[in-house]
């Protein structure tokens, strides 16, 4: 059990690690380098959708053949749902943006930032949950060393992210110590998210494949939606792409040397 909360807690790590470079820099990211620093997560997200929960998704279920697919089909699909939803249903406001998204709302323009953060972060908390339940389970096709392997993929992108957040939130004139903070807590609905998953283990083990795949659907929303537009704003660039290919190739290899 405690390998299992050292692995949900080391994203929180992770983001904290990011969200501390408010203390060393003292002028906002510079956009060649948040473009490449959000292309780099977009490519940890995606190769662990993909290797770590899709994949495994459809192998627990190969016995079936071509219908091995239909859980990890729906299951993608109502992870976009439920991320759509929540994102309709949220107050939050994008970084670099000053338009809010979601119903009206009176909160500050710095708690709707973090609670943006928080709606991104949300899958990623599920998606470590969700393989560690499965590895704690004995399910064949998720190791240990899998579950640990996407837990550092998360960890080693929320890095960049946790500047990503703490340092606009600076410019906004917040106090390092607060900026530093709510960079932080903006991280720690990731262990929350997962621990609630792995305490749920015994009811989600029947529909494993689809739980699987709902948090891969979750993730890619916040790619497709969030990371990707964003890396892609202001002046044309390729270092997004590049970001994307180093993010997408480290975690490959982090799932299949260590699964």
């Amino acid at each position: 059990m405690m390998t299992i909360v050292i692995g949900l807690l080391i994203p929180l790590l992770g983001t904290m690690l990011g969200s501390a470079m408010v203390f060393f820099m003292k002028d906002n990211i510079p956009e060649r380098i948040q473009k490449l620093l959000l292309g780099f997560a977009s490519g940890i997200m995606v190769a662990a959708s993909v290797w770590s929960l899709l994949i495994p998704a459809m192998e627990m279920d190969s016995a079936k053949g071509a219908w091995s697919v239909v859980p990890a089909a729906v299951g993608f699909l109502l992870g976009i749902a439920f991320l759509l939803l929540i994102d309709e249903m949220t107050p939050h406001l994008h970084l670099g943006t000053s338009r809010p998204e979601g119903p009206r709302s009176r909160m500050t323009r710095t708690a709707m930032l973090a609670m943006a953060v928080t709606i991104h972060n949300l899958p990623e908390g599920m998606a470590v949950g969700v393989v560690f339940a499965g590895a704690e389970e004995g399910v064949s096709t998720i190791s240990l060393a899998s579950a640990i392997a996407i837990s550092l993929g998360i960890a080693i992108q929320n890095i960049p992210e946790g500047a990503i957040i703490s340092m606009p939130m600076r410019a906004e004139g917040n106090s390092k110590w607060r900026s530093f903070i709510i960079g932080s807590l903006s991280g720690a609905v990731e262990p929350i998210g997962g621990l609630i998953v792995v305490m749920l283990a015994s009811f989600i083990m029947p529909i494993l494949p689809y739980t699987l795949a709902f948090a891969a659907g979750a993730m890619l929303y916040v790619v497709v939606e969030e990371l990707i537009p964003e890396a892609s704003t202001g002046e044309h660039s390729n270092l997004n792409t590049v970001g994307f290919a180093i993010g997408f190739v480290l975690m490959m290899v982090l799932d299949v040397v260590m699964g």
